[in-house]
């Protein structure tokens, strides 16, 4: 398939017409501009973007600030503490429509193993389809350029997660600055370089730029649609925290025929501290943790659109019976959780040893919910752990300490980012319905709340806005691990998507 160079390629001249493009015209204008796209997703792609290697952290700032600056975007680096944030700025030329928003992208990526990738190089885009056999099998990308099949695959890191939305929002832009049909709104768009990270330096940057990054509503691209893969708005998303628990044995690892018995065991008593945290059917035993959270009849009504098949996702996930925080899948994801994400204490399999281990470490993750002040979780935790007798410290023990106390426990937690949420019937939520109709969606999946986390409540709670994911791509596709993919319908039904709000008027 032919390339084209994309960076600084296209400056047309900018105005705005005043009637809205119907579906029919949008469908079109992807028709003749979704190879584009795929040219320019490949390269996008082709940019390395590991999110914890510099160079590669460099390259991909300096690839997203020619990409939007050679369109007309007025670029800002906002310096942090680490990783910079770019802000590119598209200003309506004719009759501004008043309303400025406040688009989120993020273009790092996760790390790659090529020995785990069924391709020779991760940043080289490979087309596969499904075989006979539902293996996936390689076909010549230059068959793209006369031939199309919805279900075939784009496979390269970052095709979803996330520079697959940005190559849908240039092409879009570009086809539409063709076209003289661009939005007359402000569109700001933030560019986070370390969202693989926790976005780390952004709570502090959104305060220190807020003036800069002011909107009246926040659109944000990440993360799958819903798994039916109809078109999906999302209202909100949980935030997370993370606990490091570490119990404390003896000071070496000792012998279990001599000492088992008679030393305690660190892996042990962190078992039983874990087992006292949530009952049989894996519901929070600790005292406050559900408090603020109800449902009320009119949300159980908006979950239960939902087009969730529960005994599939079982079959699916591999399990018979799901855990009762709440009655359905979708309800269970308005509640906090308290995830054991990892367990470590001396060996096991071919390695085991006959000891008693020294230490036992427990890695938590809390997802929370809009209802839950994490600070206040993180203390009904702290709480519970030394109401089951232990002393807890932020430190490692000394000789003193342990001959002092019985139990041990070293405790660290930090808050990445607190959850957000907005009415689905807010001015934002209205507008998005309207555009994703225009654009010929029908039956959208509305979710209330995204299980996964992102940086957005602090734009949220520093600018005074109400924020909304439009997720484009595929649930399956792999994000995060080896063989990350893109559906080819949703790269063009994400295209179509980003028309529809590029060329929209108002809010």
């Amino acid at each position: 398939m032919k390339k084209i160079i994309f960076i600084g390629a296209f400056l047309a001249p900018f105005f705005v017409c005043s009637q809205q493009l119907g579906s029919k015209q949008l469908n079109r204008l992807t028709e003749q501009h979704w190879h584009k796209g795929l040219d320019l997703l490949q390269e996008l792609v082709a940019v390395p973007n590991d999110a914890a290697i510099a160079s590669d952290l460099e390259a991909t700032e300096q690839l997203m600030s020619e990409a939007f600056s050679g369109r007309g975007f007025e670029l800002d680096r906002l310096e942090t503490d680490g990783v910079p944030l770019l802000l590119a700025t598209y200003e309506p030329k004719k009759r501004f429509s008043g309303t400025t928003l406040l688009l989120y992208f993020h273009a790092d990526g996760q790390a790659v193993d090529p020995s785990r990738w069924f391709q020779n190089d991760p940043y080289e885009i490979v087309l596969k389809q499904r075989s006979e056999s539902s293996d996936w099998e390689t076909l010549d990308i230059d068959l793209l350029s006369s031939s199309y099949d919805p279900n075939w695959r784009l496979y390269g890191r970052a095709t979803s997660d996330a520079k697959g939305p940005i190559a849908m929002f240039l092409t879009a832009f570009d086809a539409l600055s063709a076209q003289n049909k661009l939005t007359s709104n402000r569109i700001k768009v933030v560019i986070d370089l370390e969202e693989e990270q926790g976005s780390p330096s952004l709570p502090d940057a959104v305060t220190r730029y807020k003036e800069k990054l002011m909107a009246d509503a926040m659109l944000i691209f990440d993360g799958p649609r819903h798994v039916s893969n109809r078109p999906t708005l999302t209202y909100g998303a949980r935030g997370i925290a993370s606990i490091t628990l570490k119990t404390f044995g003896p000071k070496l690892p000792q012998h279990s025929g001599h000492y088992g018995n008679y030393a305690p065991n660190p892996a042990l008593a962190l078992s039983q501290l874990l087992a006292s945290m949530k009952d049989s059917e894996g519901r929070v035993l600790i005292e406050g943790y559900y408090d603020n959270i109800v449902l009320s009849d009119y949300d159980k009504e908006q979950l239960a659109k939902i087009p969730d098949d529960e005994v599939a996702l079982r079959n699916r996930l591999g399990f018979s019976k799901a855990d009762k925080v709440a009655g359905t899948y979708q309800e269970s994801l308005q509640y906090p959780s308290l995830n054991i994400r990892g367990l470590q204490s001396a060996y096991v399999g071919a390695s085991a040893r006959t000891i008693v281990p020294a230490t036992a470490t427990a890695e938590i993750d809390v997802r929370l919910v809009p209802e839950s002040d994490p600070y206040r979780l993180m203390k009904l935790i702290k709480a519970h752990i030394e109401n089951q007798g232990f002393t807890v410290l932020d430190h490692e023990p000394s000789d003193q300490e342990r001959q002092q106390f019985d139990r041990i426990l070293q405790l660290s937690s930090k808050v990445s980012y607190a959850a957000f949420r907005t009415d689905m019937n807010s001015p934002i939520g209205g507008w998005l319905r309207t555009q994703m109709n225009r654009a010929g969606f029908e039956n959208v999946v509305q979710l209330r709340l995204m299980g996964g986390s992102i940086p957005i409540s602090p734009f949220v709670e520093a600018l005074g806005i109400d924020a909304v994911i439009i997720p484009t791509v595929n649930a399956d596709n792999n994000q995060h691990s080896p063989n990350e993919n893109i559906r080819l319908g949703n790269f063009r039904e994400g295209i179509t998507t980003m028309l529809s709000l590029l060329s929209a008027q108002g809010l």
